[in-house]
């Protein structure tokens, strides 16, 4: 069902005040250039200021000190209108309807528990010993194995896969196909092949994570991998064994941790990281994108960069092989400055 909000109700939610009409009704959210009458639009960037003397947004998110060039439409003047947009899209999500029902293709076991709120759709799986919360949102084909827990308001979509003991917290999002609790890649060489090393830990999720489509996180070894609360995890990430991923960090899409790193709370790690085994990175630590990071960062607070900024193909070409004459262009450079010395003497 369509929902329906007064400019006055927005406002309350997001904070702001109304500038205009407060009984306006607002169905839904747009760009300012693809707004229609009847929805709210916003005005974050700048560059976009052009568009709200052409839109056709009943109403627009502005900052506080902005002087709107349109009189015909309302407004919400708010202190930061991106962070407000982000408020008010909760408010249109139908996701958040969740009505209690159970498919009858649905398989239970006797010993799982379902709260009387929760919705379970076709396919899904559910193994024994497992918990199921209020409000819980268990999409088709998703497969809970034994003696996992899935908290209060946590939304599972469709095809996500819970291996054996994993725990996942309550108001989490975990987009479709992502699978937690895989076996770590743990092997131990010997003189015929490979040795595996069976993974015995599990894999904790914290209150308020949101995991992305298509991403991994595997159970520990010994003890658990842990993500910890208001997470946020892009599409195709591989999160490896014991990992520790601190609370309100962001993960961008591709990036790979290796086992046993621990990650700051309220770190970014931009898209294409890769981060090796066995390091800690302080709190606060920004990773620029497709950086690689090979040791630890004590330092809060730290950026860190590794990857070569966009250039030519043909400029590309030549640096590479200046790349290749660093050693003996640096061993000429000390010669030189050998000689130099000399001659001062």
């Amino acid at each position: 069902m369509p929902k329906y909000y007064t400019l006055s109700e927005i406002a309350q939610h997001v904070g702001g005040q109304v500038e205009g009409d407060e009984h306006l009704q607002i169905a839904g959210l747009s760009t300012l250039e693809s707004a229609q009458p009847g929805s709210l639009s916003f005005l974050a960037n700048p560059r976009y200021a052009k568009y709200l003397k052409s839109t056709d947004a009943t109403a627009v998110l502005v900052a506080e000190t902005l002087e709107p060039p349109k009189a015909d439409i309302a407004y919400i003047r708010v202190p930061n209108p991106y962070l407000a947009y982000a408020k008010a899209s909760a408010l249109f999500d139908w996701r958040d309807d969740v009505t209690p029902h159970v498919a009858t293709s649905a398989v239970i076991h006797c010993e799982a528990s379902v709260a009387p709120t929760a919705f379970i759709a076709d396919g899904a799986v559910i193994g024994a010993g497992s918990s199921i919360g209020e409000g819980v949102y268990v999409g088709p084909n998703v497969t809970i194995g034994r003696y996992c827990h899935v908290g209060s308001g946590t939304r599972l979509e469709a095809g996500v896969v819970l291996y054996d003991h994993v725990n996942v917290g309550e108001r989490c999002l975990i987009h479709s196909n992502a699978v937690l609790g895989a076996d770590g890649f743990g092997f131990a060489p010997s003189a015929n092949g490979w040795e595996k090393i069976h993974q015995l830990g599990g894999v904790r999720i914290g209150h308020g994570v949101e995991i992305g489509a298509n991403t991994t996180i595997d159970r520990g070894a010994l003890s658990d991998t842990v993500v910890e609360d208001g997470a946020i995890i892009d599409n195709l990430v591989q999160i490896a064994h014991n990992v520790l991923i601190g609370e309100k960090t962001a993960i961008a899409g591709c990036t790979g941790i290796a086992g046993s790193t621990k990650i700051g709370a309220r770190s970014t790690l931009a898209g294409g990281v890769g981060v090796a085994g066995h390091l800690v990175l302080a709190e606060k630590t920004h990773v620029t994108a497709m950086s690689l990071v090979s040791r630890s960062v004590t330092e809060p607070g730290q950026v860190v960069s590794s990857g070569t900024g966009q250039e030519g193909h043909t400029s590309w070409k030549r640096n590479v092989v200046r790349f290749k004459q660093l050693d003996s262009m640096a061993k000429r450079i000390a010669l030189l400055e050998q000689k130099v010395e000399n001659i001062s003497s």
